[in-house]
């Protein structure tokens, strides 16, 4: 099988020939990078350069997937947020958000742009879409992701007075979060447009670790479901920590999967949800394979898959000074995996 024959099985709920070993998040590497020449903080601004480095992953290491773009600023910087991509340093710094747009509750009945689609980077990261599909030539999926609502809240607007305007004043929250949802419909589209094979919608922040149950099926579940109906590629809701509490509305928002991180218990997962439930997962993307040691990473992998994950997947981005042995120990483990 291809990575993309693979993967499109995976989502299909049709067997493999071997577990499916993939992302929906970033995860470019910093030996893919050195092998190209290119600077982190520039592959967030060139197009040719994000596909390529987005490229070397599945290339160099036999990774199932290729994904881009590698920072989680898009849609804030469409909307109008000024970012920072820390062009003038040799260090592995991330865009942030340098300037928001929602600096007070007052501010909170924001505009957003007509045309959001065609702001900022959004253009961008087709292009480099569409470069790094000819470049796999059909071989290897090519994945993207945007923002979930209340995530995105949190880059427009400082988190804090996000969550506390959450118990406080759920209307005006409810109402950003649509507006907001109505963009990330806006921007998924154009990434179908310009030919992702698969999406993920990040809803990081809104975690049980910060939010109720209740509060979840509340604020965040209803926009969710409004985003995954307008999406026509396969799909996946990734949130992250504690996540147990919530599987079963995760599902219930309507993606093809699940992808849960290194906190949620697979074995509770798979019990609630049975067997057929798509959930990727779960193993600590730093801690195991950028710090760990190849003897680890494989134990780590193999219980993700003993658990009954159905596909290997980070519990987050893989931070790009992942060790190749260790890229290659995962490799190994799910090639190796006796099902």
């Amino acid at each position: 099988m291809t990575a993309k024959e693979r993967v499109a099985s995976v989502f299909a709920g049709e067997k493999t020939d071997r577990p499916a070993c993939f992302s929906g998040l970033g995860n470019v590497t910093t030996a893919g990078l050195e092998k190209l020449g290119y600077k982190f903080a520039e592959v967030h601004l060139d197009s040719r350069q994000m596909a390529e480095a987005a490229v070397s992953t599945p290339k160099l290491f036999g990774f199932d997937c290729a994904v881009v773009p590698f920072d989680l600023c898009v849609e804030a910087e469409a909307i109008g947020c000024e970012i920072n991509t820390y062009a003038h340093t040799e260090d592995l710094f991330y865009p942030t958000i340098k300037e928001k747009v929602i600096h007070s509750e007052d501010e909170m009945d924001l505009s957003m742009p007509a045309d959001v689609a065609e702001k900022g980077r959004v253009p961008l990261v087709c292009e480099a879409i569409g470069l790094a599909k000819e470049e796999l030539k059909g071989e290897v999926p090519v994945g993207s992701y945007v923002l979930g609502p209340f995530t995105l809240a949190g880059q427009i607007m400082e988190l804090n007075d996000l969550l506390k305007l959450s118990f406080k004043k759920p209307d005006k929250v409810e109402a950003l979060l649509d507006k907001l949802a109505d963009v990330i419909i806006a921007v998924l589209k154009r990434y179908e447009k310009a030919g992702i094979d698969y999406l993920t919608v990040r809803e990081m922040g809104a975690t049980s670790d910060v939010l109720s149950p209740r509060i979840f099926k509340k604020l965040i579940l209803p926009n969710l479901k409004k985003i995954f109906a307008e999406i026509t590629v396969p799909s996946v809701n990734h949130i992250c920590g504690k996540t147990n509490p919530i599987v079963g509305a995760m599902v219930e928002a309507g993606a093809d999967a699940i992808s849960v991180d290194q906190r949620n218990e697979i074995i509770k997962t798979r019990e609630e949800l049975g067997p057929d439930a798509l959930v990727f997962g779960n193993y600590d993307p730093f801690n195991v394979l950028v710090s760990g040691t190849p003897e680890l990473v494989e134990q780590t992998i193999n219980k993700c898959l003993d658990d009954g994950v159905s596909a290997v997947w980070p519990g987050c981005d893989i931070w790009p000074t992942v060790p190749p042995r260790n890229f290659e120990a995962m490799m190994d483990a799910v090639r190796n995996y006796a099902r």
